[in-house]
């Protein structure tokens, strides 16, 4: 009788908690509605759009987080989309009469910086001014102010370019103390996101195919900032090997790193002068997402044209919550394929792939939206390579940044064998009866027999030669053609180009505009997807597991990332297209 009133009261509690919770995160909804549709800025005459990067720069605005916002925990995320929309429109606004760029350490991936970057150059041929400040420039925010009429540091600041370098972490020897077994099944051999598992430093292949890119992509960032301060590219090199965030503001202004040394207060002066006011207060400012709000850019000329913009961003996963889901992506897929007002596509990619039978479900519920007879282009982010390149190979046109990383046609395997760790370290031990002799297949508590690994390859080999046919097909190669550039390689944007991995190199606004191009609009609407408020919805009713994470990241702190990496490894599906993730610093 006691167990029975003690569940009972338990379960009573629950559900008050949970009617609580659901109350609360409701009226944060309703808050957070509210504020984001009321905004104090104003568009009149002589307003200068602002550009404040300090926080992180991803594809679009995200859904609210309603546990962050609890728990006062959230970040400040600036949308690309917005960036990018406010600046092409903005250019021919006669109220917008110039650009404040406030670099304050912004992170972001190579190719958003990049797109940022030839957004404002275009924005420039306006023949409106372009301003750029910093306390200190990180390397990232001076390349993208480089293209600024004047910069502005601080006196008492710094500049930070050194060039890029990517960093791999290696976990064999740690595997190897738990007593755990990586055992790798793999096409390709530059499939280097396996290497960590059963390495103890990088491959020569690994090694080769990095320096490759990096020294392509450090070859286009320095000779845009050489052509935009007015030096070569020596010059530039000269600057990086020198550790300009050791030198003296001197060096700054003598080396034309900068045009002046300023205040803050002194460059808000000058750029309130400009604007004909007496104090920078009274300069009316405006912020991207702001903009984009009030000139409604998604749809300026309310058309009945719909171009539909659908983000494929993050790890590519059977089913969840988060990532690029096969389960609800190639459903939606297919809606958007079936809904008449739905004139085009344009699928925005940014992931280093994932699961190869997601991957093949979205692939093919693309090729269903071809075979409704309509277009569909293909827009690369920092990254789409291994699964993010499969779902992008049917494209009928594929656009990518010079400093995209895409490619990595490869497919592999990963099981882990724990059989040491049990009992060796642990002293477990364990007996199995079976019915055949395969029947515990896979078993991570004992290595996997010959036949086994043989069964196994067999399976990647046809993941493989599918990979293979999918890109062949999409791109109108043949297989051969397509096999000399796989092998799991990642290539940067510009030989992806010259290669025939992509058709033209540029930006998500270029894929856009020239599609509409192609359809033969003039005037279209953009509708995005997935629907920010569907996922809200979806969050709400997620709540318990949201709740239960950031109790998790409060308790763990930053060693949470590597709890939820191991969580993800005993997680992955046996075939994976995946490539190494690659940070460029």
């Amino acid at each position: 009788m006691k167990r029975f009133f003690t569940a009972m009261l338990g379960t009573v509690a629950g559900i008050w908690l949970s009617a609580f919770l659901f109350v609360a995160l409701f009226f944060v909804f309703i808050i957070a509605v509210a504020s984001s549709t009321s905004s104090s800025a104003k568009l009149t005459e002589n307003t200068v759009l602002y550009l404040d990067l300090n926080g992180t720069i991803e594809e679009r605005k995200p859904q609210l987080d309603l546990m962050a916002q609890i728990t006062n925990n959230a970040t400040n995320v600036l949308p690309l989309n917005d960036i990018l929309q406010a600046l092409k429109y903005a250019a021919t606004d006669d109220r917008i009469i110039g650009l404040y760029i406030n670099c304050d350490g912004a992170t972001a991936g190579m190719a958003s910086s990049e797109e940022i970057l030839n957004s404002i150059s275009e924005f420039k041929k306006s023949g409106k001014w372009v301003y750029a400040y910093a306390d200190s420039y990180t390397q990232g925010n001076y390349y993208i102010a480089s293209t600024a009429d004047k910069m502005f540091l601080n006196p008492q600041g710094n500049v930070d370019i050194k060039g890029l370098s990517a960093t791999t972490i290696f976990f064999k020897g740690l595997l190897d103390k738990l007593g755990v077994e990586m055992q790798v099944v793999k096409v390709g051999t530059y499939k280097s996101a396996v290497e960590p598992f059963i390495l103890t430093e990088m491959s020569e292949a690994s090694r080769r195919q990095q320096e490759h890119f990096l020294g392509n992509i450090w070859n286009y960032i320095s000779s845009h900032i050489a052509n935009n301060r007015n030096v070569d590219i020596a010059t530039i090199n000269a600057w990086a090997d020198s550790i300009t965030i050791t030198q003296t503001p001197k060096y700054y202004i003598e080396n034309n790193i900068v045009d002046s040394l300023l205040y803050r207060h002194e460059c808000e002066e000058m750029i309130a002068e400009i604007c004909g006011v007496e104090k920078f207060d009274d300069v009316n400012l405006i912020t991207a997402t702001q903009y984009c709000e009030k000139e409604n850019t998604l749809n300026p000329d309310n058309s009945t044209n719909t171009i539909a913009v659908l983000y494929a961003v993050g790890d590519i996963v059977d089913q969840g919550t988060t990532g690029i889901v096969g389960r609800t992506m190639a459903p939606q897929i297919l809606e958007l394929a079936d809904d008449d007002d739905i004139d085009a596509l344009v699928l925005r990619v940014n992931s280093g792939g994932g699961s190869a039978f997601a991957s093949e479900q979205i692939w093919e519920a693309l090729e269903q939206f071809k075979a409704k007879g309509k277009k569909f282009y293909v827009s690369m982010g920092h990254m789409a390579a291994s699964g993010g390149y499969y779902i992008s190979c049917g494209a009928d046109k594929i656009y990518a940044d010079n400093t995209t990383l895409t490619g990595s046609i490869g497919i592999f395997g990963l099981v882990p064998c724990i059989k040491g760790l049990l009992q060796n370290n642990l002293g477990i031990t364990q007996g199995t009866v079976s019915t055949n002799k395969n029947s515990d297949f896979i078993a991570l508590s004992q290595p996997m027999t010959g036949y086994q690994r043989q069964s196994m390859q067999r399976m990647i080999d046809n993941g493989y030669e599918t990979f293979v046919s999918r890109c062949a097909e999409g791109r109108n190669m043949s297989v051969d053609s397509i096999k000399a550039i796989a092998e799991g390689r990642v290539w940067d944007g510009q030989t992806a180009l010259e290669i025939g991995l992509v058709d033209k190199l540029g930006g998500i606004n270029d894929a856009i505009t020239d599609l509409a191009s192609e359809m033969g609009f003039e005037t279209y609407c953009i509708k995005e997807y997935p629907s920010l408020e569907e996922e809200l919805m979806k969050q709400i009713m997620n709540s318990s597991a949201s709740i239960k994470q950031n109790i998790a990241q409060e308790e763990f702190g930053e060693y949470y990332q590597y709890i939820q990496s191991i969580k993800a490894l005993s997680n992955l599906e046996p075939l994976q297209c995946r490539a190494e993730k690659i940070i460029i610093e």
